[in-house]
């Protein structure tokens, strides 16, 4: 039996499913969060490049002493093979920094979850 598909009708199954990268800035005196950006990126590796940016460009803002562990982060191979793996799996990842007076939450989310 032929089925007739249109041609403008896009296939579900075939689109790309993306992981969510989300940088968000919780001040600690305030209620509301403040998005930092937002990303779909197509693989874990991609992902993992845009939580490497986003680190680096928060941490280029802070003082040196909370800038630390977001530059260890940065340098430190084996944390960020452990977070590829985590989206490689399927499994989230949230990388968190604060200063005196904001927490900063970088995290991934896999396809087929929310956030």
């Amino acid at each position: 039996m032929l089925t007739y598909t249109h041609p403008e009708t896009p296939d579900v199954d075939s689109r790309p499913r993306l992981y969510q990268c989300q940088a968000v800035a919780y001040p600690l005196d305030e209620v509301r969060s403040i998005p930092l950006g937002s990303h779909d990126a197509a693989s874990p590796r991609l992902a993992l490049r845009w939580l490497q940016e986003r680190t680096r460009h928060i941490t280029d803002q802070l003082d040196t002493a909370y800038a630390r562990p977001g530059l260890h982060w940065l340098t430190d191979e084996a944390e960020r093979e452990r977070a590829l793996a985590y989206m490689t799996r399927g499994t989230g990842y949230h990388l968190t920094l604060y200063d005196e007076g904001t927490r900063y939450v970088l995290a991934v989310y896999p396809p087929g979850t929310t956030s």
